[in-house]
């Protein structure tokens, strides 16, 4: 319903809110606190959608934006078109924050992220929008500005769970790691349910090599993983799966990927890459993922013309690849021609990172192991340009070892992989890995000597 005046009310963290219809303030807040909880229930501020306010306008079109095609940015611009209309009954920040998701619709993150950045200092406790800029400086790769965002708000609110856990993954990512655990556990000591934190702290277990503990710690929160949205709820059963992998039961990570990883959003871009990771780590690691691949590239082939972000790009070209589908190469063909036209602050991005790592893949999923090791050796001191956590982002580095291996690159491969088993001593596959190679080596007695 249209109404000619707004009347002020505040959302669910205080700020001051301009609705056209106060009937609009639930469809909001669940915006607010489902975007931040990682809930599928942000998606009621479209229950909304009839308030032509500035600010429900533009949550409508972030909606839409979360969905990394290349469709979006048409999907949300008639929203952005009735926010930009009612900018004379905004407040400040609500303008800022339209002017913001006006920019990202548009394909200018610096600007976006500079708007999300000024709003942090300005406004606190406006948490949508700080989790919306480290969203964008996430896919950039820039963990030191992600860590900025939530510093400037935690003076401000520090009672909100959901802050602690987007400060954990953001000191986590920066590689601050007993940082990111304090926040981690502060963020689940206000609510237990917190999965952004959950996912955090198993970033931070990961990486310490405590495998053991990550899936004690994760198979405990798992029955919490309720209401998500698809990629959260997958996502955190992919962190799962990947304990399990390192673990050596491969049995469990398969049955995690056929249960709880693939098969809740099959349509959604996150969705898919988790699916496309776990089952490329999962042949790495010398399991028979058997016709899997083929229900995946069903729906990457669908996804040819996108070029949204380079780290999807190079998921569902390798995925592709691995399944035989023709498209892959009309994918690599698109990334190719995508990376020569590039402008603006992603031009070097694509040219530089994107496009040898996706001639890499390319090489690597049709068996040729040194012009894939070549390749994704060029990109991957690069690699965090992409964006993708450093987890995330280990599937490129595996795929290079893998490639090293293949190709008799020994003392490369070695000097890549022992500091990883220094790191996760307790790594079924990494333990697995060393074995082929130090016999390759001729240097068995290595593993044979290392303390159990």
């Amino acid at each position: 319903m249209h109404r000619p005046s707004s009347q002020l009310l505040h959302d669910c963290l205080g700020n001051p809110l301009n609705l056209d219809d106060p009937a609009s303030l639930p469809a909001v807040n669940a915006f607010i606190e489902g975007f931040l909880a990682c809930e599928a229930r942000a998606v009621e501020v479209l229950h909304a959608a009839d308030d032509g306010s500035a600010l429900v306008q533009a949550c409508c079109a972030a909606l839409h934006m979360f969905a990394e095609s290349a469709q979006a940015p048409a999907l949300a611009r008639p929203f952005m078109h009735r926010a930009q209309a009612a900018l004379a009954r905004a407040s400040d920040r609500e303008r800022r924050f339209v002017a913001a998701v006006a920019a990202w619709v548009d394909g200018d993150l610096p600007r976006a992220i500079a708007l999300h950045e000024e709003q942090a200092r300005l406004h606190p406790r406006d948490l949508a929008s700080l989790k919306l800029g480290q969203y964008h400086l996430f896919n950039l790769g820039d963990s030191p500005g992600m860590l900025r965002l939530a510093l400037h708000a935690l003076p401000h609110a520090a009672d909100v769970p959901h802050l602690h856990g987007m400060a954990a993954f953001a000191w986590e990512q920066c590689h601050l790691l007993p940082q990111a655990e304090a926040a981690a556990r502060q963020a689940l000591r206000l609510s237990r349910r917190e999965p952004w934190a959950q996912h955090a702290l198993a970033h931070v277990m990961l990486t310490q090599g405590r495998l053991r503990e990550g899936r004690a710690f994760m198979r405990e929160a798992s029955p919490l993983w309720t209401g998500l949205n698809s990629f959260m709820v997958t996502h955190n059963w992919w962190h799962l799966a990947l304990f399990e992998l390192e673990l050596g039961d491969t049995d469990e990570a398969l049955r995690l990927y056929d249960q709880q990883v693939w098969g809740v959003d099959k349509g959604y871009s996150q969705d898919q890459v988790n699916a496309v990771s776990l089952l490329a780590r999962l042949e790495l690691a010398g399991v028979d993922v058997g016709t899997r691949w083929h229900e995946v590239a069903e729906h990457l082939a669908r996804r040819l013309e996108d070029q949204v972000l380079p780290f999807l790009d190079l998921q569902y070209l390798y995925g592709l690849a691995r399944a035989g589908r023709s498209e892959a190469a009309a994918l690599l063909e698109r990334i190719e021609v995508h990376a020569r036209q590039a402008q603006g602050s992603m031009k070097a991005v694509w040219q530089e990172v994107a496009a040898p790592a996706a001639r890499g893949l390319w090489a690597h999923a049709r068996g040729d192991a040194p012009e894939a090791a070549r390749l994704l050796g060029q990109a991957l001191p690069r690699m965090v340009e992409i964006g993708g956590s450093h987890a995330q982002r280990d599937l490129f580095a595996q795929i290079h070892l893998d490639a090293q291996l293949g190709s008799q690159q020994l003392s490369g491969a070695q000097n890549q992989l022992q500091p990883q088993w220094n790191q996760q001593p307790e790594s079924w596959r990494l333990a697995r890995l060393a074995g082929k190679l130090y016999t390759a080596l001729g240097l068995p007695e290595v593993v044979a000597t290392r303390p159990s």
